[in-house]
């Protein structure tokens, strides 16, 4: 295995493991604290049951609120106008050696490609109608392939269970704010400044541990993109133009910063790979491979995506060189 890849692997499972087991830790000292031993430890237990229940719900069910919300059409391989799409995705889930998912398509005005589904509604994958249109076939295999690498991965539920922390440490402190702050029979307990604060400083750290949060999807979107770069054919050179086409859409003279002021933060977006307005234009084949090699020379300091859920581009583009090298 890339030597590179094997250390993305190692850094995600420790990271995932040291939020769920530090976040376990505080709020279990800190519930035996408020309320004692038993009652804390009944509490956390009871805390994490009913959010489990709440995410397993939204979980299930998630892929139908986006079928609505992004009025996605599914695909067939008999489809007159986009059999072509379906072959696309076929092709690269033969590459991942994994089973076909359903191909939708979003009727949504901005470019974008995303991975999601469910138990119930099966493995998903959907490009919007604007991406079709912005990249040609080989970036969208590439994209394809970053796709199912999350399904792959299983990032939608690493990344629920990573998610459980923030919410536990939150409902925690509600619970110790009022839960502590007046004692049985609704009687204002003696100490209640003193939990008031603790409760507060539960839900502030609650906020603190999304950044971790956040550190953990960036780095799955890294992983995402070496699988793309490691299974699809020409995957790392197609994918780098892909993005570079995707952030050119979304600012036209990314270019000209870039060269201007290199290590800029640069920002893409949510879901699962790329979120971006639709170009008036289409995108010089010339201008994305100028800001690929902007990119390849890029310093980028470490707090440039503190605050993302997807790298810095030049961390994305500069990974996918190292794994070029290695291929």
């Amino acid at each position: 295995m890339n030597l590179t890849v094997l250390r993305l692997k190692l850094s995600m499972l420790m990271a995932s493991i040291g939020i769920i087991l530090l976040g376990l830790a505080i709020g279990l000292i800190v519930a035996k604290l408020a309320f004692g031993a038993t009652i804390g430890i009944s509490l956390i237990m009871g805390l994490l049951t009913f959010i489990i229940i709440l995410n397993v719900i939204q979980w299930l069910f998630g892929p139908y609120l986006i079928q609505a919300i992004y009025h996605t059409v599914e695909v067939t391989p008999t489809d007159p106008q986009y059999s072509w799409l379906y072959s696309l995705v076929s092709e690269a889930a033969y590459y991942n050696k994994i089973q076909m998912p359903k191909v939708f398509i979003a009727n949504v005005p901005f470019p974008n490609a995303f991975a999601y589904g469910s138990p119930i509604a099966g493995k998903r994958i959907a490009f919007t109608m604007p991406i079709l249109k912005l990249l040609n076939r080989e970036e969208l295999l590439a994209v394809a392939g970053h796709e199912l690498g999350h399904l792959k991965h299983r990032d939608v539920e690493v990344m629920l269970a990573v998610g459980l922390i923030p919410a536990l440490i939150f409902y925690l402190g509600y619970w110790i704010f009022w839960g502590g702050l007046f004692g049985e029979g609704g009687n204002r307990n003696n100490n209640g400044g003193l939990i008031l604060l603790v409760g507060l400083a539960m839900v502030a750290v609650s906020y603190l541990f999304q950044f971790l949060v956040l550190f953990i999807n960036r780095m799955r979107e890294a992983y995402a993109d070496v699988n793309s770069a490691t299974t699809v054919p020409g995957g790392a050179e197609n994918l780098q133009m892909a993005l570079a086409k995707l952030t050119l859409a979304t600012d036209p003279n990314a270019l000209e910063k870039y060269k201007k002021k290199q290590g800029a933060t640069g920002q893409l977006g949510s879901m699962l790979f790329f979120n971006s307005p639709s170009p008036d234009e289409e995108i010089p084949a010339y201008n994305a491979q100028q800001l690929v090699e902007v990119w390849k020379h890029t310093k980028v300091s470490a707090l440039s995506d503190f605050f993302m859920d997807h790298p810095h581009p030049a961390k994305r583009i500069q990974l996918l060189e190292k794994i070029k090298r290695n291929m």
